[in-house]
């Protein structure tokens, strides 16, 4: 008799986005002639900038020839990307990081679920709440989350650290002993940020307690403001306590290409039952050489391409089209009177839904009603009830129409 992964069966039912797609699918069968503007998940709709595209032809126009072929290339990444990655997000920065330790992947989706391979069972878990589903998920399926409970709509295992209105989106700093934490800024799903001086209260805490801060950064291609850390690593001693993650999805667009890395400081220790410290360096190698055979030779070419002049330009601008987007969307539910959150640093909108109604309620009502697809704030736990994202990432003409829905929206009579 095989036996499965019991953990699994402690997961909810569905996957926040694909009970989102069943509900948008149902509702566009029953009703072929409404037009729905979908502005809930975070999926790019600006093309792949010029300068990558080149690059991309380059690239298969080289694998076409005999000298040019490439088969197996490093698990890590290949080293032009892995250079120009230290170059230009961390060096350019004055952040001293090494190639080997950066690791290119498919996903910082990816990234963040299968960290957890390299940490121990019984280690305590916290995660910012509400948060994006995949932390508390791969905790889930790995055993560390222990039983869940219906009526908190928390697991029994996991410390939860509000991020609301009421502590201005900043967590605080948990009451136990914690050994992973999992931090997120520009934040997804609340779009808000903090400073360095606020993520240095957080570094100081891993080190007095041998914590490791899993550091999310895939949103800081959207950070505008001066005072807002683009990587932990650029807080003093976080280059002993913090591995980061970053994207290429949603900075150039590369949501359907697949890649992104994520480093890991070789001054990263964890420890064995007995007390020795070993690098998670090592152990991140070691499972990528396993269960990794690399990202592709073209795809790694395209993501070099973003660092040129041309690159920087051209998603320069995307991300500028995407800032104008948020821009339009908050300054639109502002005068429809809804009190909103982000937009400044982040592409995402987070907005209190009006008294008396749940995240789902609100989302099935701006769905039948105004034709509008979001993400309810529960979905991200249940300090996200009361709330909603929207997403800066639709095209702009999608974006108008939608504000302008909105605004002419009678919420109270439909």
């Amino acid at each position: 008799m095989s036996k499965i992964n019991e953990n699994f069966l402690n997961l909810q039912d569905s996957y926040l986005f694909s009970t989102i797609a069943k509900k948008v699918a149902e509702y566009s069968k029953n009703n072929p002639d409404k037009e729905i503007i979908k502005l809930g998940i975070g999926d790019v709709t600006k093309p792949i900038v010029p300068a990558c595209l080149e690059a991309m032809h380059k690239a298969v126009d080289e694998i076409g020839t005999q000298e040019g072929f490439k088969g197996y290339g490093p698990e890590q990444g290949y080293e032009f990307l892995r250079n120009a990655i230290v170059e230009n997000d961390y060096k350019a920065r004055g952040v001293d990081i090494e190639p080997d330790e950066v690791f290119v992947s498919d996903g910082a989706k990816c990234d963040c679920g299968n960290i957890v391979d390299i940490f121990a069972q019984d280690n305590k878990v916290a995660i910012t709440d509400p948060v994006y589903p995949v932390y508390l998920d791969t905790n889930v399926m790995s055993g560390r989350s222990g039983k869940y409970n219906e009526q908190t709509g928390t697991y029994e295992n996991i410390v939860y650290l509000p991020v609301t209105a009421e502590n201005d989106f900043k967590p605080a700093l948990p009451k136990e002993k914690v050994d992973m934490i999992y931090l997120c800024f520009p934040n997804n799903p609340t779009g808000t940020v903090l400073t360095k001086e606020d993520l240095k209260v957080w570094v100081d805490y891993a080190k007095e307690n041998d914590s490791i801060i899993l550091y999310d950064a895939a949103y800081e291609a959207f950070i505008e403001e001066e005072n807002i850390p683009h990587s932990i690593f650029e807080v003093e001693g976080a280059k002993d306590v913090a591995i980061e993650f970053k994207s290429y999805s949603k900075t150039a667009g590369f949501t359907g290409t697949r890649c992104a890395y994520v480093v890991i400081p070789k001054t990263v220790k964890g420890y064995t039952k007995s007390g020795e410290a070993i690098e998670l360096n090592k152990l991140w190698n070691r499972r990528t050489c396993t269960k990794f055979n690399g990202v592709s030779y073209i795809v790694q070419r395209a993501a070099e391409a973003t660092y040129t002049p041309e690159g920087k330009k051209q998603i320069k601008e995307n991300i500028g089209y995407y800032k104008e987007n948020a821009k339009i969307i908050k300054k639109g539910l502002e005068e429809a009177g809804f009190t909103v959150y982000g937009a400044v640093n982040s592409p995402y909108i987070w907005l209190k839904v009006p008294e008396g109604m749940t995240s789902w309620e609100f989302f099935d009502k701006l769905l039948e009603e105004v034709n509008i697809v979001g993400t309810p704030g529960s979905g991200f736990g249940p300090h996200g009830e009361g709330y909603f994202r929207l997403t800066a990432f639709g095209t702009k003409e999608n974006t108008l129409k939608a504000i302008e829905r909105i605004k002419n929206w009678n919420i109270n009579n439909g």
